[in-house]
């Protein structure tokens, strides 16, 4: 646990701080919990603070449980979310008083924790479908879990609600996407009615070794999408590798569109329509920040999805 949170009523009992010292030097986050001043708040610091707050009687579930797991898709300026039996909380805690079985809970440190497949549950359920896939993806990706898991879990809770929105984001999740990014990119393409990409597709050389291994794409037509982040673009060192990777990637025969955060946040749709060119198909929905959101949702009812 981290040792620059603490409970003030304990700290003071035990002298691990005076009452001046923890004026001086900590700053309240929430009723009898504090933080060393300039302490730079972490997801996983703020799920343990609100885990205290509760009088440690509460599960760390939903977005913080899965920061206290591993994921890297996770905000400290979000809620903490936890699973207890009164909702009363302050804000920046939320409290879920979902029923939760032991075998769903585990501990990290002494605070108790939802497993993987369980925090993914509650994530597709309470979060809109693109953020739900997005932290998902991270999730599966950081622990390993899978999402026939998550149904599993599903099956043990019948009758919950927004069964139907987990559903869907089950449906467009995928354990290979590396960033939230990668999987927003991956959603823009298939919420075009594009076909749905491969993820972490292995390039072999010539002695049979993987050389490389792509974001996204349709091996059969040996198209591939690549996001690539501000230091592909800038770092030095980084674009020399970038180049050879781009040289071999040609020769194997492949059409490699790279994708930048800028034009994946102002003109999605010229990123479709390159991949749209590339794969000789044509998008059949234009999709935009503002209408994503309820096109993955048309997707997953058109597919038949329950």
């Amino acid at each position: 646990m981290p040792t620059n949170i603490l409970l003030a009523s304990e700290a003071l009992a035990a002298g691990q701080v005076t009452r001046r010292e923890l004026a001086r030097d900590y700053t309240k986050l929430f009723q009898n919990v504090y933080v060393r001043g300039g302490l730079k708040l972490t997801a996983q610091d703020k799920a343990v603070a609100a885990w205290l707050w509760s009088g440690r009687s509460a599960t760390v579930a939903g977005v913080s449980a899965a920061a206290l797991l591993g994921s890297r898709f996770a905000s400290e300026r979000a809620a903490a979310e936890l699973i207890r039996a009164h909702r009363r909380a302050p804000k920046g805690i939320a409290v879920f008083t979902d029923t939760v079985a032991d075998r769903d809970v585990c501990r990290i440190g002494s605070v108790a924790v939802t497993k993987p497949a369980r925090t993914a549950f509650d994530i597709g359920r309470r979060h809109p479908v693109v953020a739900a896939v997005q932290h998902i993806d991270a999730l599966l990706h950081a622990t390993g879990c899978r999402i026939d898991d998550v149904r599993a879990v599903a099956g043990r809770y019948p009758g919950v609600r927004s069964i139907r929105r987990l559903m869907t984001a089950l449906s467009l999740a995928d354990t290979g996407a590396e960033s939230p990014t990668e999987t927003l990119t991956r959603l823009f393409v298939v919420a075009a009615g594009l076909p749905r990409p491969v993820t972490q597709i292995p390039v072999q050389d010539a002695d049979g070794r993987v050389r490389y291994r792509l974001d996204m794409g349709w091996p059969d037509l040996l198209v591939a999408v690549e996001y690539d982040g501000g230091h592909h673009w800038t770092d030095p060192v980084q674009r020399a590798r970038d180049i050879e990777r781009w040289e071999f990637l040609a020769e194997q025969g492949w059409t490699v569109i790279r994708v930048s955060w800028t034009q994946l946040r102002d003109q999605p749709n010229t990123m479709v329509r390159r991949v749209a060119k590339a794969l000789g198909v044509a998008p059949s929905v234009q999709v935009s920040h503002a209408s994503l959101e309820r096109c993955v949702e048309n997707l997953h009812t058109r597919r038949g999805g329950q």
